[in-house]
């Protein structure tokens, strides 16, 4: 099973089209945003048996499109190169703290759930699950090292980090049928990380004793706690990025409340240059208009800090008229532009030159 099939798994087709009310303040940021750059990006795994030819073609055309940048999965000078040569910022998507590679060599490393079972042997939902502790200087080092040798390569323009996060101690509601599992509460299996670094730690910091409280999962320092963990390590990745003069970019959960409460992350204290909520509204059961809602979320608690592209999930979308609805009501809530997942059909490209257009009219 591939990186995100359990999350399309039971994936709601239903969804409506309606417009959101628009706050006030997401109006004046959509006016501001007009005054500045946009971006638009699509998410990409290079395939090695594309032609020069086809990759000249496909990147013109995102170009003419108004796309401004990929997000290539892995790396591969050749498409990177070509993207770049048709005006395109080509970026690297890595993934951060879900790594499966160093289970072996490394088991210590891998986070424990409230009920001490590690990801090394016990992961969560699905076999690549397996989830580095963010606690460990080791880990970090560890992450920042390989950021410092992607951004070394002239050929790539920055660094989008994925699964910047805990496990998801709560799963999308629209997959709880499809695992025959009921997160109403937070479950002790899905709970991460109550490893021996993590209480030392939190011990240090805050003067509790992890073990002693009755209800760790409703401690609201033991939540901050993890907040901090992940934002301390994002923070030190954005200043190795911002060491080479080179972007940071990250995928991250569709709004602030829902980072927070499904894995522990709280984008919107990052140093970024940009942020790219998945506002998978279909993962939700929720309808077209709420990407403008979730949007709008976003867009407040950020308050300028930097720029918020609304990814949207292609598959999540019955009809073009929904995709260029869902294009319309992200733009007009002060998104600065969108990131796309899935298959970008030269219908869907079509859409969104014609959305970008009339926004910036």
């Amino acid at each position: 099973m591939n990186k995100r099939e359990f999350l399309k798994a039971g994936l709601l087709a239903g969804v409506a089209a309606q417009l959101p009310l628009v706050s006030n303040a997401a109006v004046e940021a959509a006016k501001s945003s007009k005054k500045k750059a946009m971006k638009n990006w699509v998410w990409i795994n290079p395939n090695q048996k594309d032609t020069d030819d086809e990759l000249a073609t496909r990147y013109a055309s995102y170009k003419a499109s108004g796309i401004t940048g990929i997000f290539f999965e892995n790396d591969s000078e050749r498409h990177f190169r070509a993207a770049k040569a048709k005006g395109l910022e080509a970026h690297r998507w890595m993934w951060t703290f879900n790594r499966a590679e160093l289970v072996n060599e490394k088991p210590e490393w891998y986070s424990k759930n409230r009920k001490g079972e590690s990801c090394a042997d016990h992961p969560p939902y699905v076999q690549y699950y397996r989830w580095l502790c963010p606690s460990r200087p080791e880990v970090q080092e560890y992450l920042t090292k390989t950021v410092d040798d992607i951004l070394a390569k002239d050929y790539i323009d920055g660094i989008h980090l994925d699964y910047v996060r805990y496990c998801d101690v709560i799963l999308p509601v629209n997959l709880w049928d499809h695992y025959k599992i009921d997160q109403t509460k937070e479950l002790p299996e899905y709970d991460f990380c109550y490893c021996d670094v993590c209480k030392a730690k939190f011990k240090e910091e805050y003067n509790q004793d992890l073990d002693q409280i009755q209800y760790p999962e409703a401690s609201l320092s033991w939540r901050l706690f993890r907040y901090n963990n992940i934002t301390r390590v994002v923070n030190g990745i954005s200043t190795v990025a911002h060491q080479h003069k080179k972007q940071i970019t990250a995928a991250v959960f569709p709004t602030p409340e829902v980072a927070r409460r499904n894995v522990r992350q709280d984008w919107t204290n990052w140093n970024m240059d940009g942020i790219c909520p998945m506002i998978y509204h279909g993962f939700y059961k929720e309808g077209v208009s709420w990407i403008g809602n979730a949007v709008a979320e976003g867009v407040h608690f950020l308050a300028g800090r930097f720029p918020l592209y609304a990814g949207l999930y292609l598959s999540d979308f019955k009809s073009d008229d929904e995709i260029r609805t869902g294009i319309q009501v992200a733009l007009k809530n002060g998104a600065m532009g969108v990131s796309f997942f899935g298959n970008v059909r030269p219908e869907v490209l079509a859409i969104l030159k014609d959305e970008v257009a009339a926004f910036k009219a």
